[in-house]
């Protein structure tokens, strides 16, 4: 490519312009930087407009299916600006290269250059027989215009692959409309050239970063796919982190005035969010979803549902065989009072029961008295399996049922804390560019603390950026209002927002933050774009704990 540019560099300098060499230096640069597409074409047709002194000229990009659309339309004399930069719509379809039986549409000059990949000079489109003009007649009868000399130029990069189409008419000398010049040609067929290897890289850089974007949503779905527990999660926390983001950009007072985000940091911090959990893809489901304080591959109460049904056939059996001996004795006191006892004890691991399928689908707090209870039973009764006998509960389901809080051991917690750790690791390895090195900051910090008790590196606010402390406000309002966790139920806004408050009186989020975060009701605009009707109650600020709300 570098050849390829240094060629035309030396057929302008061959054509002893000056003006033109100089023309070329600065769309070069101009090219090299423009990042955005519609931009760029613009420049291209300015560019090749003052070069040749033309009355104006359109610039078109080319569409998937081999469509021609208007990209910048100029003509002076009409005092026309549409497309690019104008903000104002083109109001002319796109035009088709080839017809629907495979021909090349050659109604449309842009057409036929753009098929032929060959240059179309017109020196009077009225007294030109061997193109259809009739289009450009047509739009002259329209306008009032006269057009006179044409010249169409296929945008063609290095590898003559087509990128666009420049049609410029009407050159100007000494004050008069005159043909374009073979000298001319040349030079805007070499700028031409040059742009449409500006083009293909920028379609290049978008293209790899509209890659990019759709590979980390795809990681991200298949991080939701894998759980049934947090579907959409990867997907709601950028989304939440945005708007808060955004809240803050636009805070005119207070600590936060400061910031401010450009579209990069827009478009970092938004690969964060969808990467955000991106370890989790290698945590265990077993774990990930565990549903209940028993679940591994399957939900182990049925094991204990059905110890407890052997439990009731022996107490039976055993009952049985004692009450049948004192009929035989005819001792009626004896029966009634072991049919009694056993009714009783069949009760009781009914109640045991009922309490152990509760126990097992954990919550936000097990109380003290309820964990001993399940020992009890663990050590109080026990099932004849064969000539063995064995507890009713093992020693790791009494562990499990006795978790204090959620479903998850202490073990389990780690396994799931890694995740985190191994996202870490991930981003860490990947060669960001400079305009995306920040990733990994802003995405292994959601789980971190302001006091430094977080995980997984116990960084403090001060340790932090302002949009990683973002994400760790957005991860817990998206927890805490999440309406498909199987441990709890759905909170409502005024809960969650209470919690919060909590959180940020014990210095675990961002105090500043919420405030915006509160102040500037992103909550609400959330909550009704992702939360269940029934979620969304009344929030009165003033009850937030530690919210005060600033004044003027």
């Amino acid at each position: 490519m570098e050849q390829h540019i240094r060629n035309i560099a030396n057929k302008i300098e061959q054509a002893g312009s000056q003006v033109a060499l100089q023309h070329l230096l600065k769309l070069a640069i101009e090219l090299a930087s423009e990042h955005d597409t519609d931009r760029l074409l613009e420049n291209i047709l300015l560019s090749a407009m003052e070069l040749s002194a033309t009355d104006g000229g359109t610039i078109y990009s080319v569409s998937d299916d081999m469509q021609l659309q208007f990209a910048t339309l100029i003509n002076g004399p009409l005092d026309l600006h549409m497309g690019g930069t104008s903000k104002q719509p083109i109001p002319f379809p796109p035009i088709p290269i080839y017809m629907e039986n495979g021909q090349c549409n050659e109604s449309a000059l842009v057409a036929l250059a753009a098929a032929k990949r060959e240059v179309i000079k017109i020196d009077d489109v009225y007294q030109c027989e061997e193109y259809d003009l009739s289009a450009a007649r047509a739009m002259d009868a329209k306008t009032g215009y006269h057009t006179q000399s044409v010249l169409t130029i296929p945008l063609l990069n290095h590898e003559q692959e087509l990128n666009g189409v420049l049609q410029l008419i009407n050159p100007h000398s000494k004050g008069k409309i005159v043909p374009f010049s073979q000298q001319q040609t040349e030079m805007i067929c070499s700028i031409g050239a040059l742009a449409a290897v500006a083009l293909t890289n920028r379609q290049l850089i978008d293209g790899m970063e509209t890659l990019f974007q759709a590979f980390t949503r795809l990681i991200a779905k298949a991080i939701d796919e894998k759980s049934p527990y947090t579907g959409g999660h990867c997907r709601r926390v950028p989304e939440l982190t945005m708007m808060i983001a955004e809240a803050v950009h636009e805070a005119q007072s207070g600590p936060m005035a400061d910031f401010s985000m450009s579209e990069a940091d827009r478009a970092e911090l938004s690969l964060a969010g969808w990467l955000h959990d991106c370890g989790k893809i290698a945590i265990p489901e077993y774990v990930m979803d565990k549903a209940t304080k028993l679940e591994s591959v399957n939900d182990r109460i049925a094991l204990i549902d059905a110890r407890i049904e052997l439990a009731k056939r022996d107490l039976e059996l055993d009952y049985t065989k004692r009450i049948l001996r004192f009929e035989r004795d005819d001792e009626q006191a004896q029966v009634n009072q072991l049919s009694a006892e056993l009714e009783e004890k069949l009760t009781q691991l009914d109640q045991d029961r009922q309490f152990l399928r509760h126990a097992n689908i954990g919550g936000e707090f097990m109380i003290e008295e309820d964990q001993q209870r399940v020992k009890r039973i663990a050590e109080q009764t026990s099932v004849r399996i064969g000539t063995e006998e064995h507890p009713l509960l093992t020693d790791n389901e009494v562990y499990n049922l006795s978790i204090a809080r959620g479903t998850l051991t202490a073990e389990e917690r780690q396994i799931i804390n890694r995740h985190m750790d191994i996202t870490l690791e991930m981003l860490e390895a990947l060669p960001f560019p400079k305009h995306l090195r920040r990733v990994p900051e802003f995405a292994g910090g959601h789980h971190e603390k302001m006091d430094g008790t977080g995980y997984p590196r116990g960084l403090t606010r001060e340790q932090m950026s302002i949009p990683a402390r973002i994400m760790a406000i957005a991860d817990i309002f998206e927890a805490l209002t999440a309406a498909d966790r199987p441990y709890k139920d759905a909170k409502k806004l005024s809960e969650c927002l209470f919690i919060m408050g909590k959180m940020k009186l014990g210095d675990h989020i961002d105090p500043d933050l919420f405030d915006v975060f509160v102040e500037s009701k992103v909550y609400l605009k959330y909550a009704e774009q992702f939360l269940k009707p029934a979620q969304i109650d009344e929030v009165i600020h003033e009850k937030i704990p530690g919210y005060e709300k600033k004044q003027g």
